[in-house]
């Protein structure tokens, strides 16, 4: 009998929305919600002998400690398997999944396997020592995710050789491996050409990611006649976030006026940002939006005149589409002011 344990979050473990996620982790011996999908899929050879749940808030907030809290439940029961969520596109989730997977399998030297979808921050952290499902943005995914982390999860057990990331599901690790071939170099890439030049289907041996090539601006001729604006991504917004402005996963920004201000207090603004400790940036604001300084560099002539609005959004989780959208309708309204350049500051 294969012994699992999964780990969930508050939402999926049942607990609570977003109102739970400071509660901090339980145990309980049988499957909780998708669990029950991995329950089916191992057809009595195996179940889910029991179910890690934990709130997001409490695991990333806590550090170390949180997360050595949470790991040091899963050992207590003779296990087999370790299978984390899926998290889908929830950044919070994902660095629990992905911290608890890598220290299963560096510590306990288990299987263990997650999913996410691609964009999530966490894949970057962990894509290399941990297995990591592929899987869409939401849960609308999870009939197709957990049968691949399933599958993947049995033969690392069963001690199988693991396929291409294509054929398992996985996000690629960043490994290639050599492989023998009964043509050279030379006529393997030729034969590439000669297949992406009559428009069919082709394999590069070596991919590369895609990346944006964003042309540099030109430069600002005359600085002592320009007008600077500053935006942020990092969830600086008025004390008590009077327009919501979210926390993660940004699917808009914010401008808050600052013209009669010469610098930013505490009392006034706070980062409302998810994705990192904000503690220094709320005892001085200044510090992620440096409104002092331009202040004094306005008075001593370095320009003509900083914009009376500042911009934010919040980056972490924020998805590539939607970063995009809020860049462009940023800067829209920055060149529609006539502003001649922006200072955009990061976490």
């Amino acid at each position: 009998m294969i012994r699992v344990i999964h780990y969930l979050n508050q939402f999926f473990g049942q607990i609570g929305g977003e109102e739970k996620a400071g509660i901090g982790p339980k145990i309980t011996n049988s499957a909780v919600g998708p669990g029950m999908l991995i329950d089916r899929l191992l057809e009595g050879r195996g179940k889910v002998i029991a179910t890690v749940i934990c709130g997001d808030n409490y695991f990333t907030e806590n550090g170390e400690e949180g997360a050595e809290e949470v790991f040091l439940l899963i050992p207590r029961q003779e296990f087999d398997i370790f299978i984390a969520g899926p998290a889908f596109n929830a950044g919070r989730y994902g660095l629990a999944c992905g911290e608890l997977c890598k220290r299963v399998t560096e510590r306990l030297g288990l299987p263990a396997v997650t999913g996410m979808f691609p964009e999530n921050p966490a894949v970057e952290l962990y894509k290399k020592s941990v297995y990591i499902i592929g899987t869409t943005g939401n849960a609308a995914g999870m009939s197709k995710a957990i049968p691949r982390m399933v599958n993947l999860a049995l033969k690392l057990l069963r001690g199988e050789p693991v396929g291409k990331p294509e054929q398992e599901g996985y996000i690629p690790q960043g490994i290639k491996k050599n492989v023998l071939s009964d043509k050279l170099a030379s006529e393997r890439a030729i034969e590439v050409l000669f297949k992406k030049l009559r428009g069919e289907p082709f394999e590069t041996e070596i991919p590369f990611r895609g990346l944006d090539l964003v042309p540099p601006a030109p430069p600002i001729e005359r600085l002592e006649e320009a007008t600077i604006a500053l935006v942020t991504e990092g969830g600086l917004v008025p004390k008590g976030n009077p327009d919501g402005l979210e926390s993660a996963r940004a699917t808009r920004y914010a401008r808050y006026l600052v013209k009669d201000l010469e610098m930013l207090g505490s009392d006034g603004f706070q980062s409302i940002h998810r994705g990192f400790d904000t503690t220094f940036i709320n005892e001085d604001p200044n510090r992620l939006i440096p409104l002092d300084a331009l202040r004094r560099m306005e008075r001593d002539g370095a320009f003509k005149r900083l914009f009376p609005h500042f911009f934010v959004t919040t980056g972490v989780a924020t998805t590539i589409d939607n970063a995009k959208k809020i860049g462009k309708k940023i800067a829209t309204e920055l060149v529609s002011a006539g502003v001649s350049g922006a200072i955009v500051t990061s976490t």
